[in-house]
């Protein structure tokens, strides 16, 4: 039953990514989207409606059909994709396939300490909403100084929160899924926008330290 879940729940982190990273990498190759995308207000109302998505997936999932909630999940990852096309605008497709490889292992290696280990990670994840909080700030901040030091330090501090985060999500799904309180349909999407959101957040990370701009 655990291992049914799990895999569901791989099973659409994938369908996700590969619905990001294929819109981001068409759009990136089409002149007329790019212009629409990035001028204006366009690119602001994409990353709000990517909030709305995320936030009503997660508040709504419970009560949501399965088929609603991939509906939504496919919906964020394809607006999340068209936000992702100026990545392979900045960044050479070498680079891209390199770092995503990369993400992918320490991906896996935490997700798999997550759903073995005896260690209850529970509280970890009050830590971690603090450490996320804080990047979030000095992200904004380094808005404004703009410090390729500062940057990389935070985009450090990043990867280690996230991967945290990893470790920390797999063990939430097989905790969820022993509490039962969730339909298993239902779990497996919430789940697997977690830990979408995990892999996302470490693959753009390292890309910020490794990647090869196109300059």
């Amino acid at each position: 039953m655990e291992n049914k879940l799990m895999s569901k729940t791989f099973f659409w982190m994938f369908v996700g990514l590969l619905v990001t990273f294929l819109t981001g990498y068409f759009v990136s190759h089409n002149e007329v989207m790019i212009i629409k995308l990035f001028r204006n207000s366009t690119y602001l109302i994409l990353c709000v409606v990517e909030l709305i998505l995320v936030i009503a997936l997660s508040a709504k999932v419970r009560t949501m059909s399965k088929n609603v909630a991939r509906i939504f999940f496919v919906l964020y990852s394809f607006v999340t994709g068209l936000t992702f096309s100026s990545i392979f605008i900045i960044y050479e497709l070498t680079s891209i396939l390199y770092v995503f490889l990369l993400a992918a292992i320490i991906f896996l290696v935490f997700g798999l300490i997550g759903y073995y280990t005896k260690l209850d990670l529970t509280k970890l994840g009050t830590y971690l909403m603090m450490a996320l909080f804080a990047i979030i700030i000095c992200f904004i901040i380094n808005l404004f100084v703009n410090s390729n030091s500062f940057d990389l330090i935070v985009s450090i501090i990043s990867i280690l929160v996230f991967i945290g985060f990893t470790a920390y999500d797999v063990q939430k799904i097989k905790r969820l899924n022993e509490e039962e309180l969730i339909p298993e349909d239902n779990l497996s999407i919430i789940g697997a926008l977690n830990l979408y959101l995990d892999y996302i957040n470490i693959f753009l990370d390292l890309l910020r330290i490794f990647g090869n701009s196109r300059d």
